[in-house]
């Protein structure tokens, strides 16, 4: 019988972070942490100063469609105008009419998906990353921006556990994670996600997928032309939004994502 604890959601996991990608966080020609950081600031200053009732939200649709531009990537994901920050903090995104930030009033009604599906509606994260590696990421991650795109980039969560556990000898328990050095090194590999050096800079790339407006693709990195075989680190490459010039920069790539993959599992070894 398993021992971990219950995770109900991914969205609001504790006070430090949260994900609001169904919401169209990721989903903007501009989704960079500094215009997502100023809409969102602007949007609960706007909200918490104009809706006091049910009936003030027309009022506030209306005003944050005037002040924002709402072109997304990706026409098939909305990008809702209720997505906010909910603390004064700013370590938390989530949804406005939420009754936890409206004295218990539910407003939820009004998005675009309405009540049903905004209270109900879990991601593939929740079912495709392992509970033990759900719970390893919740111990490395405490920051709204990257916490989101990583949890919904399973190929590079679920890869890269796989890849360090084959060279531990068994899977990764998350109670190693609470080793600072452990948690660093590994905070190293995600925080590629912000950082990565040979990362597309292609507006309309996000992870593996790229967008034309109405429809979606998933990329691919030509090994063909450097006379290579696919990399066993394929799909973290195309989840870090890789782009290689040479087989140099594809072979530095590989160096860096191995060390530090070998680093950690080094460190598991020590820890068992």
């Amino acid at each position: 019988m398993s021992t971990l604890p219950e995770i109900l959601v991914l969205c609001q996991p504790d006070p430090g972070k949260s994900c609001g990608a169904c919401c169209g966080l990721y989903n903007y020609v501009d989704s960079s942490r500094g215009a997502l950081a100023a809409r969102f600031r602007a949007r609960t200053k706007r909200y918490r100063a104009m809706v006091h009732s049910p009936g003030d939200l027309a009022r506030y649709a209306q005003a944050t469609f005037a002040a924002e531009d709402f072109t997304p990537r990706y026409e098939v994901i909305y990008c809702c105008e209720y997505l906010g920050f909910l603390d004064d903090d700013e370590r938390k995104v989530g949804c406005l009419l939420h009754p936890m930030q409206n004295n218990g009033t539910d407003m939820r009604g009004v998005s675009f998906y309405g009540q049903e599906v905004c209270a109900g509606h879990l991601c593939p994260s929740h079912h495709f990353i392992p509970r033990s590696q759900q719970l390893i990421l919740l111990k490395i991650i405490d920051d709204w921006y990257l916490y989101g795109l990583c949890l919904t980039d399973i190929d590079l969560v679920v890869t890269y556990f796989r890849l360090s556990a084959d060279l531990v000898g068994q899977e990764l328990k998350p109670a190693y994670f609470d080793d600072p050095q452990l948690k660093a090194l590994a905070l190293v590999y995600f925080k590629w996600k912000l950082n990565w050096p040979f990362r597309s800079e292609e507006t309309n790339r996000l992870g593996k997928y790229y967008f034309d407006g109405s429809q979606y693709m998933i990329s691919h990195i030509d090994y063909e032309k450097f006379g290579r075989e696919i990399s066993p680190f394929n799909s973290i490459l195309l989840s870090l939004s890789s782009e290689f010039k040479t087989a140099r920069e594809l072979e530095k790539a590989e160096g860096m994502i191995s060390a530090n993959i070998d680093a950690l599992a080094r460190r598991c070894r020590a820890l068992l």
